[in-house]
Order: C-alpha cells, then sequence, then structure tokens
C-alpha cells in the first residue's frame, strides 16, 4: 500500500501541475485574443449600422455592446459569457454566434478526424515499414516522397490536388467542397476527399518520419539484440516489444501534428469552400466580425492547448520514469 502511495503521488502531481498550467495557458490566449481584436482598427458600432447611421444611433448600439466601458471591463464581461457559454451575437447578421459555430465546428471535426483515421495507422504502418527495411530503396523512396511533401505549404498541395483530380488532368471529384446551409457533408462525401487527402498529404510526412525515427533507435537497443539472441519471432519483437515503446516518443509530434491540422484547416477550408470553421473565420475577418473572430480564434487556440495536454498527460502514464517518480 505505501508502495502504491509513493508511485501515484508524483504522477498525480505531474498530471495536476500540466492541467493547472493548461488552464493559465488558456486564460492567457483568452487576454491575447481579445486584447488583439480590440486594438484592430474600426467602429463595431458602425460595422453593424453602416457609414450612414447618425451618431445618435452609434452611440447607443455602443452602449448595448458594452463599447462605452473600459477595456479590462469589456474583457470580464465577454470572459464570464464565455464561460457559461454566452458567445454573443453576430455583428452582421444579428444571429447567436453559437448557432453559426456550431454547423461548422461539427463540418471541422468531422473532417479532422477522417484525416486523423487515415494518416496515423498508414504513417505507423510505414513507418515501422520503413525502419524494418532501413538503407533498402523502399526506405529510401519512402524517405525522399515524405521530404518532398513536407516540403511543399498545404495551400500547394491543395492546388495541386484540385488540378489533378478535378479540373485539368481527370474530373474525378468536386474541385469545391461546398454544401447548402443546413445540409451535411456526409449528403455529398465525394467533397470530403480532397481536404482528407490534403490534410492527411499535410501531417503524413511528420509522424512517418517520427516513427521510423524512433523504430529504428528501439530495434538498435540492447534489449531488442538480446530478444534477438533469445531467438524470438521477429513479429513479437516488432510489435509487441519495439512498437510499444517507439510510440511513446512520438506521442508528442501526433499531438502537435493534430493540433497544427486544426490551425491548418483556416487554409484548406478557404481553399475548397468547405464550411468549417475555417472558412467561417475568413468571412468573418472579410466582413469586420469581431465577436465571431474572438470566439473561432478562441476555439482553435483552446483546441491547441487541450491536446496539447492530453498529449503530455499520455505521455506521463506511458513513461515509468515519469510514472512512478524516479525521473
Amino acid at each position: 500500500m505505501l508502495k502504491f502511495t509513493s508511485a501515484i503521488s508524483p504522477l498525480m502531481t505531474l498530471i495536476c501541475r500540466r492541467i493547472a498550467f493548461g488552464a493559465l495557458t488558456l486564460l492567457i490566449l483568452s487576454m491575447l485574443v481579445f486584447f488583439a481584436t480590440e486594438i484592430l482598427p474600426g467602429d463595431a458600432a458602425r460595422v453593424v449600422l453602416g457609414r450612414a447611421a447618425n451618431e445618435t444611433a452609434l452611440q447607443a448600439l455602443r452602449e448595448q455592446l458594452h463599447l462605452d466601458e473600459p477595456v479590462a471591463a469589456r474583457y470580464w464581461h465577454w470572459l464570464v459569457n464565455i464561460c457559461t457559454g454566452d458567445f454573443g451575437t453576430s455583428l452582421v447578421n444579428g444571429r447567436p454566434i453559437a448557432e453559426l459555430v456550431a454547423s461548422r465546428l461539427m463540418n471541422s471535426a468531422v473532417l479532422l478526424v477522417l484525416t486523423t483515421g487515415l494518416t496515423i495507422p498508414l504513417a505507423v504502418g510505414l513507418g515501422v515499414f520503413a525502419a524494418l527495411r532501413r538503407g533498402r530503396r523502399s526506405d529510401s523512396f519512402l524517405s525522399v516522397a515524405a521530404l518532398v511533401v513536407a516540403s511543399l505549404p498545404e495551400f500547394v498541395i491543395g492546388i495541386g490536388l484540385i488540378i489533378v483530380f478535378a479540373t485539368v488532368v481527370v474530373q474525378w471529384l468536386p474541385p469545391v467542397s461546398m454544401v447548402p446551409p443546413g445540409t451535411s457533408v456526409f449528403a455529398r462525401p465525394l467533397v470530403l476527399v480532397l481536404p482528407t487527402l490534403t490534410l492527411g498529404l499535410v501531417s503524413f510526412p511528420y509522424i512517418f518520419r517520427m516513427i521510423r525515427a524512433t523504430m529504428i533507435d528501439v530495434l538498435e537497443s540492447d534489449y531488442m539484440e538480446m530478444a534477438t539472441l533469445k531467438g524470438l519471432p521477429r513479429w513479437r519483437m516488432t510489435f509487441v516489444h519495439a512498437l510499444p515503446n517507439a510510440v511513446a516518443p512520438a506521442i508528442q509530434v501526433v499531438a502537435l501534428m493534430l493540433a497544427y491540422l486544426a490551425g491548418g484547416t483556416v487554409m484548406i477550408e478557404y481553399v475548397f469552400g468547405y464550411a468549417g470553421l475555417g472558412q467561417g473565420l475568413m468571412n468573418a475577418i472579410q466582413s469586420r466580425d469581431m465577436p465571431v473572430i474572438q470566439v473561432i480564434v478562441l476555439l482553435l487556440a483552446a483546441f491547441y492547448v487541450l491536446v496539447n495536454l492530453a498529449a503530455d498527460i499520455v505521455t506521463i502514464l506511458v513513461t515509468p520514469k515519469l510514472r512512478t517518480g524516479t525521473w
């Protein structure tokens, strides 16, 4: 019982410390998001009422939107509303922001889940394959291909796929991923193919190279040589002993790529016209809809923090030195 308590105490301390740090990071990010949009030029009241509005109407709307209050008071009012689930209303169309964001959030989540579900197994599988065939032609081909893809910006990959699969070479897929308002993306599943493929190609090289590198390190370790001398089957050495130890260091890379994908969807969704958070953010920027910009940027930042927090906790749980407090 004493051993269990002494082992669990450092573990809980580390996890609680990571959670507290994540909460503090979210608070700081909320400040940055709010004040960064506040210093942008322009008058929110004039955006709503137009240039022809008189000063009396403008002043009345400023009071309604709390624009006449100090910046610190407006931030506190905004933060309390966000924490209670009140995201406010859009300055452009007057609709609740929660309603505007909900469908876009779901569409972005579908895109992210599809990309993750396809990319991670493929990258891990090919990374293990390349590590087992280190120095051979197949390993060299995969490594060079991953390096080439990693050097291309996501919008270049997206436009290239449109040219190949939707316009010039063949016309198998729709070049844009637009769906009618209120329609599920699953009603037109083909619109998901090119954005998913683009995001997958963006994230694949980094996960592949990390898995390959960690697998090579593990395969060259002393205990793997001992397992070889004992005559263990190759499949058992690879998937039971080597792969679990190789995946642990790659967890952080996978988490960073997931967080990057959340931000990368902004450009990809804009390129393909996909009705997700990224396109919603670009539309809000073009129309200077500050409340919508604040909410979407904060959601993306919160996802980034939460994914990295989850990766930290998983890393602690799967790393014996951190789990037992013997670091």
